[in-house]
């Protein structure tokens, strides 16, 4: 008996080793656009012993064209939007696929493609292209296919982990993306100043690369290799964020008899769930309107802040990229601190509300005072990436999972894919909507007063989950209603 506990446990490091590997290629290759911007626009009047008078009139020879006209913002707006559109759009039917596709082959596949396109844009370098057109159609594609990641991995790990402690196993776990990012920012700020098509080819090769390792080693269920499935479920009084709604009136209708047909309850083979049947699991909702608001947050910083400390510090591209991956390490503490309280709480909604609450003013004083010597900027950089990164990875990870896995689908082991993109797909409009935004607002503070509105409204959705959770504390049970599980 303890032999194969000693076997699964073994299985389980290997399963979060290599998804955690797996989603950190996915976030490197996202990263290299937002430090080659600095380069792509720069300001070439600062530039001394360029040794080409003929140009000393023109503040843009320097640039790369398309990006040399004074409408360069607008064009960057529109390689993230690209992206991230196409990414938002792509999430909401990469769950059902993800359902209905092997993971192995549908991470390995997306993985492979990924590296294609990451790469295609930085041939763009090599090949002289100076066409917007070319690089927007690359990051539509790009965007499209990076969807396969965070479904398939989130199921795989969900395949494998219990309830019990996923708040500080996944706060652990995503660190990926923060891992992602700052890996993704060093090896581009590499190639930046002398090549910067190698900004991308780079980690183009690098996620193509996990793709194999993906095909060759990837496990998706603990049956597979004859270990046995986790618990999903605790007793209904350690789950505060679910216990007072009543799961059954959702799910079976008056005119339902006691013997119809349910896709959901039934204890047939279980089958994919809808799209509409993801909604209306309680919490789906609320926290998929929360992570709009924090994805918001979190992409205009991912997409955004080398440039702005670029543009208020006055450094160099490669010391820009290097300076914002602080805020990735605030990330990882974030995520890890929001899991850990999370877990001995038994309150996911009340720790995102309190972490989204305070960040709201870390930013304020981050943009009137983060630009006042190297240490305030490397503190409050860590600091506003645990607020801002913290809620985020909750939901994404912990929140998913526990919903995915929620007791009104019986076990049904393939919801668990189409939940999380409906969550992270309704981010990802979020994330597009805040790198559009910033491009479209000439001024930096405009930008700031933008992200802080967006983290109180992502406070203000949470709110009713957040009090439930609070007078379930104070010992406060309101009665159940609907029908009763047996």
């Amino acid at each position: 008996m303890s032999s194969s506990i000693e076997v699964k446990q073994r299985y389980r490091g290997f399963t979060l080793l290599l998804t955690f590997l797996f989603y950190a290629s996915y976030h490197l290759s996202r990263k290299p656009i937002s430090i080659v911007k600095s380069e792509l626009h720069r300001n070439c009047s600062a530039i001394a012993g360029h040794g080409n008078k003929s140009h000393l009139d023109n503040d843009t020879w320097c640039d790369w064209a398309p990006f040399d006209k004074p409408s360069y913002k607008m064009l960057f707006a529109a390689l993230d939007n690209s992206f991230l559109i196409a990414y938002a759009i792509g999430m909401f039917f990469s769950g059902i696929f993800g359902e209905r596709v092997p993971l192995r082959y549908y991470l390995t596949v997306g993985m492979f493609l990924s590296g294609l396109f990451t790469a295609l844009f930085g041939f763009g370098f090599y090949w002289q292209v100076h066409s917007i057109w070319f690089y927007v159609f690359i990051q539509i594609a790009n965007g499209l296919v990076q969807t396969t990641g965070w479904p398939a991995v989130v199921a795989c790990v969900g395949n494998w982990f219990g309830k019990g402690k996923r708040g500080f196993i996944m706060g652990i776990w995503n660190s990926h993306t923060s891992v992602g990012n700052i890996l993704g920012s060093l090896i581009a700020g590499s190639f930046v100043s002398s090549a910067w098509g190698l900004s991308f080819i780079v980690p183009g090769a690098i996620i193509a690369g996990m793709g194999i390792v993906c095909f060759l080693f990837l496990i998706e269920y603990p049956e597979d290799v004859g270990c046995t499935s986790p618990q999903h479920h605790d007793k209904p009084e350690q789950e505060p964020l679910l216990r007072h709604d009543s799961v059954d009136e959702i799910f079976i209708s008056p005119s339902h008899s006691e013997g119809s047909f349910n896709p959901i309850v039934s204890n047939a083979q279980p089958s994919a769930i809808s799209f509409l049947g993801a909604l209306k699991i309680p919490g789906v909702v609320e926290f998929s309107l929360c992570l709009l608001f924090a994805k918001l947050v979190s992409y205009t910083f991912l997409f955004w802040l080398p440039l702005y400390i670029s543009s208020v510090a006055h450094l160099n591209p490669k010391a820009a990229g290097d300076l914002s991956t602080l805020f990735d390490v605030g990330g990882i503490i974030g995520g890890i601190l929001a899991g850990i309280v999370s877990d001995y709480t038994g309150g996911r909604a009340s720790t995102c509300w309190i972490m989204l609450i305070m960040a709201a003013p870390m930013l304020f004083l981050y943009n009137y005072i983060g630009k006042n010597g190297l240490s305030i900027i490397i503190g409050m950089l860590i600091l506003c990436g645990t607020l801002v990164n913290g809620p985020y990875a909750l939901i994404t990870t912990a929140v998913a999972a526990d919903l995915g896995t929620h007791k009104c689908l019986k076990g049904n082991a393939k919801a668990l894919s189409t939940v999380t993109a409906v969550i992270d797909g309704t981010g990802s409009v979020g994330a597009a909507l805040g790198p559009l935004l910033a491009g479209l607002l000439t001024d930096w503070n405009n930008v700031f007063y933008m992200l802080i509105t967006s983290d109180i409204l992502a406070c203000l959705l949470l709110s009713r989950l957040a009090f439930k959770e609070i007078r379930g504390w104070c010992g406060y049970f309101p009665r159940q209603r609907g029908f009763k599980e047996f």
